[in-house]
């Protein structure tokens, strides 16, 4: 890391944007890691399982469009209190009442989609800090809170075994109130920030080729890591047969890889270019996805392939929100926003879908094969982005 970096914005407030995101992925993906208690309680079939750990993740999607416009209009650090209030609350409120009915848990959803949102929040109070030259480390650094995933996964199972799953939801609600206190302390409001633009202000962003092009690329780097985090858990339980808590930990060690990478693929592409850094990690995924696709024969190589395919969309990850302050300087809440919310909608995709594929032929390799394909389109685009950025530049 460049010794600048350390000089060059607001520590404090960085590591409590990365505590911030942290905990809110944590609580995001829980249907994922607790879907399998879940399923065995209310007897759900593959389809009804896959739909229903997706929707946290569609629900983060859509809600982080309007925290982004939030964080435009109020400020990231309040936005980041209101939403943590929310979810506690919300949590508290679903433990309170038991749902134990398939309905009554996309209630439980919708909760956990406003921690999803909290990425729209997190990357501009850690965005607004710094420079240029250093955006893509520090959004590298505040988005390696992803790692909140891999937590869940690790210890969500287990103690759903040994608690209900009920009872872990309530649980969460923990280090949620840790780390809004540490934030309270930590995190400094931005003296200067974008101003929220005016509706008619949307037209043009819109409008933008390179908006819809980032939202793309997100789709496919976030949306493939959201969308196998919250589904892991699940195919290792299924098609390798491992213990719930043995999926779960298989599933944690492949999202601490994604997640912490994230700020390398950050750093890579303010050296090398952020399209640049795409066009390889897109074609490596491409390739890695078609071999998950096969059916894997062994637990081993395909931990091993899950492993390899999440360093890339993590390192992935940081390259594309490299581009996002540097095309859009002056949106990048609304920005923020969007982006976040094509990643959230890839991520339900390619969770509901795998849990469809299995449910409609009995296998996931159908699934995986349609991801690796849009990996594969990615590659191609990204390509092209590069060359007409570039002509522009000049």
């Amino acid at each position: 890391m460049d010794k600048g970096f350390l000089k060059a914005g607001h520590t404090p407030t960085l590591i409590a944007a990365f505590l911030y995101f942290d905990v809110s992925f944590m609580v995001w993906v829980l249907l994922g890691p607790l879907g399998i208690s879940i399923a065995h309680d209310l007897h759900l079939n593959a389809g009804q399982k896959g739909l229903l750990v997706a929707t946290p993740v569609l629900a983060g999607a859509g809600l982080r469009v309007l925290a982004g416009a939030l964080v435009d209009l109020f400020g990231p650090r309040r936005v980041a209190i209101g939403a943590q209030i929310s979810v506690i609350l919300g949590l508290w409120l679903t433990w309170f009442l038991a749902p134990h009915t398939y309905a009554s848990m996309f209630w439980v959803a919708l909760v956990l989609g406003i921690a999803g949102a909290s990425f729209a929040i997190a990357l501009p109070l850690a965005s607004v800090w710094y420079p240029p030259r250093y955006q893509g480390t520090a959004l590298g650094i505040a988005g390696a809170g992803n790692s909140g995933t891999a937590l869940a996964s690790l210890f969500a199972p287990g103690l759903a075994a040994m608690m209900g799953w009920l009872n872990v939801l309530g649980l969460a609600t923990i280090p949620l109130i840790i780390v809004l206190i540490a934030f309270l302390f930590l995190a400094r409001e931005p003296a200067a920030r974008p101003t929220m633009p005016s509706l008619a202000a949307w037209g043009p962003i819109l409008k933008s080729g390179g908006c819809w092009a980032l939202m793309f690329f997100y789709s496919v780097t976030f949306g493939g890591f959201v969308g196998l985090a919250a589904f892991l858990t699940i195919y290792f339980n299924d098609q390798y047969h491992l213990p719930p808590a043995i999926a779960g930990a298989c599933t944690a060690f492949v999202v601490f890889a994604g997640s912490f990478i994230r700020p390398v693929g950050g750093a890579m592409a303010d050296r090398v270019g952020g399209t640049k850094a795409l066009m390889l990690l897109y074609g490596l995924a491409g390739v890695i996805f078609l071999l998950i696709a096969t059916g894997l024969p062994s637990v081993y190589l395909a931990f091993g392939a899950f492993f390899l395919g999440m360093l890339t969309l993590g390192l992935g990850n940081g390259a594309v929100f490299q581009l996002v302050p540097i095309r859009f300087p002056q949106q990048v809440g609304i920005l923020t926003g969007l982006v976040g919310m094509a990643g959230g909608v890839g991520g339900f995709y390619l969770a509901s879908s795998l849990g469809a594929a299995r449910q409609m032929t009995g296998s996931y390799g159908p699934g995986f094969l349609t991801f690796a394909l849009v990996c594969l389109v990615a590659c191609g685009c990204v390509t092209v982005c590069h060359r007409r950025w570039t002509e522009n530049a000049q």
